[in-house]
């Protein structure tokens, strides 16, 4: 769905729809939709500017930063995004953002693809480490098995290994 300026101008738009798992594309990123993606959302035009304000919710698996395992996280996000047309960028070589602004987006041509916008709120809802489980104990740095699946008895890291400067025994 695009949103688009004409449109705007004339009125704004309420937005009720649901995206099925693979219909957005996360560009290369290991995330994945396992429940369809609802949105509700209104955009209108506020002082030329695109305002896209709503809620979004879906299921999404990445892999664990631990184990690397899938996990599931829940997403239920609000937003609330301002869009600037890209021409309105000053064209000097150097100026100084205001602080005013520093939550503004630009767009191009004449509007805004809905599907692009919650690609991007729902990748910012993946926490910055996602881990399977809170007691996650990762995977052996000596003969890589899951330690949530099994127990190796590897103790030492071997010294020509990446990993032998962080100490001399796992547990």
């Amino acid at each position: 769905m695009r949103i688009t300026l004409a449109e705007l101008e004339v009125r704004k738009s309420v937005i009720s729809r649901t995206y099925q798992p693979g219909t957005l594309n996360f560009h290369g990123t290991e995330l994945q939709e396992v429940k369809p993606l609802r949105v509700e959302a209104v955009a209108e035009l506020v002082g030329g500017e695109i305002r896209i304000r709503g809620q979004l919710a879906t299921a999404i698996e990445v892999p664990c930063d631990r184990c690397l395992t899938s996990a599931t996280l829940a997403v239920d996000r609000g937003f609330d995004l301002f869009y600037r047309p890209l021409r309105d960028i000053p064209r000097e070589e150097e100026f100084e953002i205001p602080s005013a602004e520093l939550d503004l987006a630009f767009f191009s041509g004449d509007g805004i693809e809905l599907a692009d916008v919650l690609t991007e709120q729902v990748q910012l809802a993946v926490p910055m480490k996602v881990v399977c489980q809170p007691d996650c104990k990762g995977l052996c740095g000596v003969c890589g098995a899951d330690r949530n699946k099994v127990s190796c008895n590897c103790r030492e890291i071997p010294s020509d290994s990446p990993f032998g400067s962080l100490g001399k025994s796992l547990t």
